[in-house]
């Protein structure tokens, strides 16, 4: 851990977290229009966002903070690849890790990793059909699209919400806080694909006021004390891919593993790299 890591990331683990997601929803959900325009105004301003992209441009049409930073796109202002077989990226942003799961461990940086067991809430049985197999974790900064797509077309089997803390998921934080995103509180959502099983685990992080799904809304909050979950039946919940499956109020993190030997990733796929939704990331 580097001083300025030091400096960015102990400090957080004093921090109460929830209170401060909590706070943070209240400020960002206000409809108070001076409000909520300089907010919107200042991120634009310091992060660069790309307004051109977005379906609704004028500021004042957004009702809170919220309904512009989960604003949805233009039409076709992200293409889904349509190459055979192909895994399209579920989100904007950047890559911080992509590999093979080893040993029941997803590399997390800096010689830090996780196990997949704790990250799927501390079941065996949910985690088996990944052992061995791909992971990549996705990084999702102020800048970006915050709604997230289906890879590949997939029928949801189950939903689990996991109780933790809210550290931040930036860099520093990254490379310093151990097991950070099996720690963080986080929603792990289980599809069967034409490509087997797949798990998309939206990870919380500190001043995330809350993560939503198409089919439930809003699952967190409430904060909650122990795991809970969410079985489907009868191909209930079918998404093709590309379609939307959820949302960051506020930013953060989505993780997508696979099988063993179910996806390839591409060669130029790698940590650093900035990628968009739809781009083709990896193949069956």
């Amino acid at each position: 851990m580097t001083f300025k890591e030091a400096l960015t990331t102990l400090p957080q683990y004093i921090l109460p977290h929830h209170f401060l997601s909590t706070i943070m929803s209240k400020f960002t959900h206000s409809e108070i229009k001076v409000w909520k325009n300089l907010m919107i105004t200042q991120i634009i301003k310091v992060y660069g966002v790309n307004m051109s992209e977005s379906k609704e441009q004028n500021i004042n049409n957004f009702s809170s903070f919220n309904h512009f930073f989960t604003r949805e796109l233009k039409p076709h202002a992200r293409s889904i690849t349509k190459v055979k077989n192909a895994v399209a990226c579920p989100a904007d942003g950047a890559v911080s890790q992509a590999g093979i799961i080893e040993q029941g461990k997803i590399f997390q940086a800096k010689g830090k990793s996780f196990s997949t067991i704790d990250l799927l809430g501390g079941d065996a049985q949910r985690t088996e059909p990944f052992e061995e197999g791909s992971f990549t974790t996705i990084y999702l900064s102020p800048k970006d699209y915050h709604r997230l797509h289906m890879p590949v077309k997939g029928t949801l089997t189950e939903m689990v919400h996991i109780p933790g803390r809210l550290f931040s998921v930036n860099t520093a934080t990254t490379n310093s806080v151990p097991g950070l995103f099996a720690r963080n509180e986080r929603v792990a959502c289980l599809f069967d694909t034409e490509l087997g099983p797949m798990a998309l685990i939206l990870v919380g992080a500190i001043f995330v006021s809350s993560i939503e799904t198409v089919w439930h809304g809003i699952v967190t909050p409430p904060t909650i004390d122990s795991v809970r979950s969410w079985k489907y039946q009868n191909n209930e919940t079918v998404i093709a891919k590309g379609e939307e499956m959820g949302r960051f109020n506020m930013g953060s993190t989505i993780i997508v593993l696979f099988g063993k030997d179910k996806v390839e990733w591409e060669e130029s796929f790698k940590a650093g790299k900035t990628v968009k939704l739809g781009e083709m990331i990896g193949k069956s």
